[in-house]
């Protein structure tokens, strides 16, 4: 179910009436719960089985781990952890298993190959192993919550943590010890009502006006469309794509952050301004900081991290963006995609050691270019996760320069790229002087956007990250 369809408006009106009622306020959780549970198999209801089973599975160990025999604690937690791995493993990377393997055409390879890939099974697989690994090293206990003693409560707590519908589907990935202290019941009036319009305009702003209006001009990238494309065309396509998945995924994280609000719960911030990074290090400091900071917790820091040497250092690095990059999809272009920044990140570590680049403003400038030249190319391995079709495009950018350039192309791109160029912009002279933009101008800007999104959408669409 999209955001911004009409059944979700129906289901969000119907759910946040009910859920603040004085006679229903102890069946908060239960009413989201449906209602999530609806949300998520309002199109493939069959799935909903897998999410209630990933759900109970990590209830269980998780409850096992806090209650149970102490002497079997870190093997309950070992079988919770391989278990959400073992579904994320089979629903989305057994296909490429069959083709790596190169035995797609047998009968087994055939099952492989028919697997449906669930939507969001990335995002609660990771949810389930963050419980797992929270209870096991006793962080709940750093927010001075205890996990309740009573099954069926821990039970409907968990079940509400992995299938709570704002961030179901594509994030942010919400890490057990930041979101189960927070579950209470919530009042009305204790609802943020500034920022949670704020958010929520802002978001369908990105989604609706930018992201959904380039995806109509980006389309061309697929193969074969580019190959008869100017390389002029091409390079402006490939930014569009760049503002595109930014407005796509920060808009989705957004409007999740806006509707959990609605309903008293705080997700953390996805996206902080991600296309003004200095560096590599810093653009993962403001990409999907929900999944950079997931790795460096429960993957990067219990590899060892930097504390065991140089080397060892590189390599744990290597290997975190490597299974960072696998986690966005089931084809090896993701992983080069991960090792691509990986090495940038390494060699960017391996710099600092010997050359330290003096700070003003133009080293900034040209910084903040290049970093996000690189990272716009690099999104090829996204949209094209064949890499033929990646070394034709490049090929096709260097020899396509005597083509005639597709006017609507280079023409609404930048118009529709423009947003995001402005809103990186704008931050940025904020921070020198903050009072940049008046209070008495804010209202307008986010009156002019949800004029645009009333009449200026592009055409629905699903967001790109729900194919991870």
């Amino acid at each position: 179910m999209l955001f911004n369809s009409f059944p979700f408006v129906i289901l969000l009106l119907t759910t946040f009436t009910f859920y603040y009622l004085p006679f229903l306020k102890k069946m908060q959780i239960q009413l989201l719960i449906v209602s999530s549970l609806i949300f998520y198999g309002f199109h493939n209801p069959e799935l909903v089985l897998l999410l209630i089973f990933s759900a109970l599975t990590n209830a269980i160990t998780s409850y096992l781990i806090c209650y149970g025999n102490s002497k079997i604690k870190k093997l309950t937690a070992i079988i919770g952890v391989c278990a959400n791995l073992a579904v994320l493993f089979f629903f989305k990377y057994s296909p490429l298993f069959a083709k790596t393997l190169l035995f797609e055409t047998s009968s087994f390879g055939a099952f492989l190959m028919s697997i449906p890939l669930p939507i969001g099974i990335s995002f609660f697989t990771f949810q389930g192993i963050s419980l797992v690994f929270d209870v096991y090293s006793e962080k709940f206990f750093n927010n001075k919550e205890t996990i309740p003693r009573s099954f069926y409560t821990y039970t409907k707590n968990v079940v509400f943590f992995i299938s709570f519908f704002p961030q179901l589907i594509a994030g942010p990935v919400v890490k057990a010890h930041d979101f189960l202290y927070q579950i209470r019941i919530k009042n009305i009036q204790n609802i943020e009502w500034q920022s949670v319009i704020k958010s929520l305009i802002l978001g369908y702003f990105l989604k609706m006006v930018v992201a959904d209006n380039l995806k109509d001009f980006t389309y061309w990238i697929a193969y074969p469309y580019f190959l008869n494309q100017s390389s002029i065309t091409l390079i402006i396509m490939l930014f569009g794509y760049s503002f595109q998945i930014f407005a796509d995924f920060a808009g989705y994280s957004l409007i999740a952050i806006g509707l959990a609000g609605l309903f008293g719960y705080n997700l953390k911030i996805n996206f902080n301004f991600p296309y003004i990074a200095r560096s590599f290090k810093e653009f993962w400091k403001r990409w999907h900081i929900s999944l950079s900071t997931f790795l460096k917790e429960y993957l990067y820091i219990p590899l060892g991290g930097n504390r065991k040497g140089r080397i060892r250092t590189y390599i744990n690095l290597m290997i975190t963006m490597f299974l960072g990059g696998l986690w966005h999809g089931a084809a090896w272009s993701y992983a080069v995609w991960g090792l691509f920044h990986g090495l940038a990140l390494a060699i960017e570590r391996l710099m600092s050691e010997f050359i330290k680049i003096p700070r003003n403003i133009f080293t900034d400038i040209i910084s903040m270019i290049l970093i996000f030249i690189m990272v716009t190319f690099a999104w090829l391995l996204f949209k094209l996760p064949n890499f033929n079709h990646v070394i034709e495009y490049m090929n096709a950018i260097a020899n396509n320069f005597n083509k005639w350039d597709d006017i609507r192309i280079i023409t609404f791109v930048p118009i529709y790229g423009a947003p995001v160029i402005i809103y990186h912009l704008v931050h940025l002279i904020s921070i020198k002087w903050p009072a940049f933009i008046s209070k008495e101008i804010k209202p307008v800007i986010y009156g002019i956007m949800m004029f645009l999104i009333l009449f200026n959408s592009g055409t629905s669409g699903t967001f790109i990250y729900f194919q991870f």
